[in-house]
């Protein structure tokens, strides 16, 4: 846990017996911490001391994914055993446990109102499931390859995904239909977002571009070209004005999305950046590389 004023080391969380690949805090509260590790646990910890909570035991094979739910009462864990596990996260038992997909499961994310989950599959396949039951609601079905990334958008009434198959497609999230498949990626499309208004969605590819479609006419409105590596993660500042990029080329990027221009080139990192975000005001980036450090950005 870092300070990102000033880049100092307030805490260290220790316990896990393996790789921790996966982590989050419970925003908008920010005094929780979740990590998910391949030791096949999930851990809760206190964000102000360190302190850990819990410890989710039950996955039979490594934890690759989790979330929180916006109201912070609950983590999503997804892992390579199939299944996805929902946590109470006050007293740390298993609520419900997600079974129906025959691969690993790579991405999940809640609807803001809590009571929809969705997870994406090594299957080819998306479930949309209800949260207070367990039980499957849907099986988006349509992409031809594994799924990269899922997400609702802000009012919960889209699903966007992005598979390996190149195209990212748009359901519709009450009834489970596809509404629109978006194609013009060369490539395995490896990261999807929607802005917070969900009036547009943000793509990139091993293609080495990214683009942004409308989400209400589908149609490309901009191309973000320039990266010399696949580009695996993409992001909108909170205010919708920013798109940021995280590539193998060693960089990061901020374009600006109504034009698809490049605004700035983040170098320094000496190895492929995997990960990247804005904070909640939009003013500071930060930065995840296999060089072994993190940069932030003001």
């Amino acid at each position: 846990v870092v300070d990102p004023a000033s880049g100092e080391e307030l805490r260290t969380l220790e316990g896990h017996r393996n790789v921790v690949y996966a982590i989050a805090f419970n925003n908008p509260y920010g005094d929780k911490i979740a990590t998910g590790s391949f030791d096949k646990t999930c851990k809760l910890w206190s964000a102000e001391t360190g302190k850990c909570y819990h410890t989710f035991r039950g996955h039979t094979a490594e934890i690759v994914c989790l979330s929180f739910n916006l109201q912070s009462t609950l983590i999503a864990t997804g892992s390579m055993d199939t299944t996805a596990k929902l946590w109470d996260i006050q007293n740390g038992e298993e609520v419900v446990m997600l079974t129906g997909h025959s691969a690993e499961i790579i991405a999940l994310s809640f609807n803001t109102t809590g009571d929809r989950i969705i997870t994406g599959s090594f299957d080819h396949t998306v479930a949309v499931w209800d949260v207070g039951t367990g039980r499957k609601l849907h099986t988006l079905i349509g992409h031809r390859a594994e799924i990269s990334s899922a997400q609702f958008n802000w009012d919960c009434s889209l699903i966007v995904t992005g598979s390996m198959d190149k195209t990212c497609m748009l359901w519709n999230a009450v009834t489970g239909t596809r509404v629109a498949t978006l194609t013009g990626h060369d490539d395995e499309v490896l990261d999807v977002c929607f802005d917070y208004t969900g009036q547009r969605i943000a793509t990139s590819s091993a293609d080495g571009s990214a683009r942004v479609y409308n989400a209400e006419t589908k149609k490309c409105i901009a191309k973000m070209e320039g990266h010399g590596g696949e580009i695996s993660k993409i992001c909108f500042n909170p205010q919708g004005s920013r798109i940021l990029t995280a590539s193998s080329d060693k960089t990061a990027r901020l374009w600006d999305p109504h034009t698809g221009q490049c605004i700035q080139i983040l170098e320094g990192h000496t190895d492929e950046i995997f990960s990247c975000a804005f904070n909640y005001k939009g003013d500071i980036i930060i930065t995840g590389s296999k060089d072994n450090t993190c940069r932030i950005w003001r």
